[in-house]
């Protein structure tokens, strides 16, 4: 499916070693990129191997050093070592360079294969037809640090995407179908039929879509709609594969299979939006484009020009090739993944973890982020936040609600239970406990019984409370459980999912730096609009479903909005997979993780601010080494044209050298220097 999201293949201009680093994103997808980094690090050796004798040979160095090795058949020798390092060496240039010119869009992969290229085969001309200098050593030094700069750059962002594999893991393998005798049967999910009766046990994960007809229970769909409260499901009510059951048993009829499922229509959505994400051209490939063009351009103007003045076919080829040849600096194979390489490490230590390059480095562009509610802003856990006592102390309503919930597996029970332990609450002895499906538990504490409901039970039996202070928190999104002894009202808890105590930092921070944040969410719009008041966000969009949060996202883009999707369930990949930058919660679903381009670690929306930063502080820095990698060629490339060739003045091979080796180090520096506050 995709490479740090929208994989190799979506950004397939995107990494620097282009159809070297394509995979399928199926689940060998890890693997097979593990294999280009070991194949990108074997040929850097062997070709350095190979350099060293290279460089020994080569007329050229030896002037250079004031030394004299040669011996008759040397050329020879020297041809031999630099055809097998150009065929050995060059091989993914090659490659790469014929995928990009098929696609009529010549980058990095272009100009490296042209430079080594007209290198090779100028210097072989050299030693067999033609008299002059050769460009061997040029040939052998560029191949060797274009390597290290593919290798560097791969090792520090290599990571793997299975997101479809994710999602199909979701669903169980088997169901338990009731036959026309009643009976239970395992089958294979994958063999169930439409029509088909299956049962679901408590704590059970569903297998299928389909209809309840008998049975009642509250059914967790957090991770696959956006809903933080569990929903109660009952006859007639529709059921999502993959979603989890609560306390009961339910049965139900397989209503869809196949392409036809909620979870088959999710991975649609994110094959969908993945194709049509945009083609984002990283900056070094931007540049090897120019450069490329103007290489080549310049080349033939030189030839043309030289010739034409008659100075003959001989000066003017090497005039031409010694043009091409310095049109692709050596610095400009380290200059963007030594940026690449501390960045990464960078990420890394404040717990973000790079998975699309492209992506991120145009996260400097961002001017709105969209953050999902469940388990993003929020913690997907609940959490007491009023507590109403009637006739008893509020530790003593808190002390019995634990005591019975302990006993319980549902989230709003998890919540208590915290709190309990939280102040050292003294457990009761709990007898005859037992679920009221769909309606709450019941159970005896010294004689006492006593019930613990939802409002629906109390205006069932008719029970008195304040219905106006119970409205007021009801509409502030939170979930309010009663606590009856002998159904007289002993007190109420209201709970809410925990809003993340970094998030309301997080949405001021983005707003001083002028970025809108959204949430999109597929909870209800009381909660939504709770969470958002509390935290600061201007726009709230609620009760969205998976594809339509995909669609939303696509509707901002198309206003002009360069948008940052943060998000951690189920429902999240697809509009992960259409914004510009998809940024998953570390504590999220694997789907959702699988489906970004970056993950954070420690779940912490402040590091949505450190991405921007660190975007722009990484953008500078390799404009700034391009600019060093490329810069010397205003002076050189003239120079090596001849056009002060009259004068005396021309740039020599040695020269070139020592420009080149000064651009590597002052980019290797800089590289070093990225810092964001």
């Amino acid at each position: 499916m995709q490479e740090n999201k929208h994989s190799h293949n979506d950004n397939h201009k995107q990494e620097h070693d282009h159809n070297m680093m394509e995979h399928d994103g199926n689940e060998n997808g890890h693997d097979h990129h593990q294999m280009m980094v070991d194949d990108f690090k074997k040929r850097f050796i062997i070709s350095l191997i190979l350099t060293i004798p290279i460089l020994i040979l080569s007329p050229m160095i030896q002037m250079f050093l004031s030394i004299n090795l040669r011996f008759i058949g040397d050329s020879y020798l020297l041809f031999g070592l630099s055809t097998i390092l150009f065929i050995y060496g060059g091989k993914p240039f090659l490659k790469g360079a014929v995928t990009e010119l098929k696609e009529k869009s010549p980058a990095m992969m272009t100009l490296i294969a042209m430079a080594i290229t007209v290198a090779y085969i100028y210097s072989s001309l050299t030693v067999f037809i033609l008299t002059g200098n050769d460009f061997f050593w040029e040939l052998a030094t560029l191949i060797v640090i274009m390597l290290l700069g593919h290798w560097i750059e791969m090792k520090s962002v290599m990571g793997a995407s299975k997101a479809l594999s994710e999602l199909i893991k979701l669903m169980p393998e088997t169901a338990h179908v009731i036959d026309d005798n009643g009976d239970l049967i395992d089958t294979l999910v994958k063999q169930l039929r439409s029509g088909d009766n299956v049962l679901i046990k408590p704590g059970e994960k569903i297998p299928i879509d389909g209809i309840v007809y008998e049975g009642q229970s509250s059914v967790d769909e957090a991770m696959i709609t956006g809903e933080s409260v569990p929903v109660d499901k009952g006859v007639d009510d529709d059921i999502i594969g993959g979603s989890i059951n609560g306390e009961g048993i339910l049965k139900f009829k397989v209503t869809r299979i196949g392409d036809e499922t909620f979870l088959s229509q999710v991975i649609k959505l994110v094959k969908d939006a993945q194709a049509s994400k945009s083609k984002t051209q990283r900056l070094a490939d931007t540049a090897a484009k120019w450069l490329f063009y103007i290489a080549l351009s310049m080349g033939i103007v030189t030839f043309v020009v030289w010739y034409l003045l008659g100075a003959g076919l001989h000066f003017a080829i090497e005039r031409a090739v010694t043009v091409i040849i310095i049109s692709c600096p050596h610095a400009l194979g380290l200059a963007i993944p030594l940026v690449t390489a501390v960045s990464t490490s960078i990420a890394a230590k404040k717990g973000l973890l790079i998975r699309n390059r492209a992506a991120f480095e145009n996260a400097r562009k961002l001017n709105m982020i969209v953050f999902d509610k469940t388990g993003t802003l929020t913690k997907g856990e609940f959490g007491i936040t009023d507590v109403r006592e009637v006739g008893i102390s509020s530790d003593e309503l808190l002390t019995i609600a634990y005591s019975i919930e302990i006993n319980s597996e549902h989230p709003i029970a998890k919540g208590i239970v915290n709190e309990g332990k939280k102040k050292n609450l003294e457990k009761l002895e709990v007898k005859d406990y037992q679920n009221i499906t769909g309606e709450g538990l019941k159970a005896k504490i010294e004689g006492r019984e006593i019930f613990i409901v939802s409002p629906g039970y109390m205006k069932t039996k008719g029970i008195e409370f304040d219905e106006e202070s119970y409205e007021k928190l009801a509409q502030q999104g939170k979930t309010v459980v009663f606590v009856l002894e002998d159904l007289k009202l002993l007190g109420y808890i209201a709970l809410t999912d925990l809003i993340r105590e970094e998030a309301k930092e997080a949405i001021e921070q983005l707003k001083e730096i002028n970025v809108s944040s959204v949430m999109l969410t597929g909870d209800n719009e009381r909660v939504a609009a709770y969470v958002a008041e509390k935290i600061g966000i201007d726009k709230v969009i609620a009760e969205v479903l998976p594809g339509e949060k995909a669609d939303k996202i696509n509707s901002l883009q198309k206003k002009g909005y360069i948008v940052g999707m943060t998000g951690d369930g189920i429902n999240d990949a697809p509009s992960l997979a259409m914004a510009d930058l998809g940024i998953a919660i570390g504590a999220g679903t694997d789907v959702a993780i699988e489906t970004a381009d970056v993950i954070l670690v420690r779940s912490n929306p402040m590091d949505v601010v450190n991405i921007l930063k660190l975007s722009k502080a990484t953008y500078k820095k390799m404009v700034q080494n391009l600019i060093w990698a490329t810069g010397y060629n205003i002076i050189a490339l003239p120079l090596a044209a001849g056009i002060l060739y009259n004068q005396g003045i021309v740039i020599s091979p040695a020269l070139g050298a020592v420009l080149m080796s000064l651009s590597t180090i002052i980019v290797a520096i800089n590289a070093k220097l990225i810092k964001i506050d």
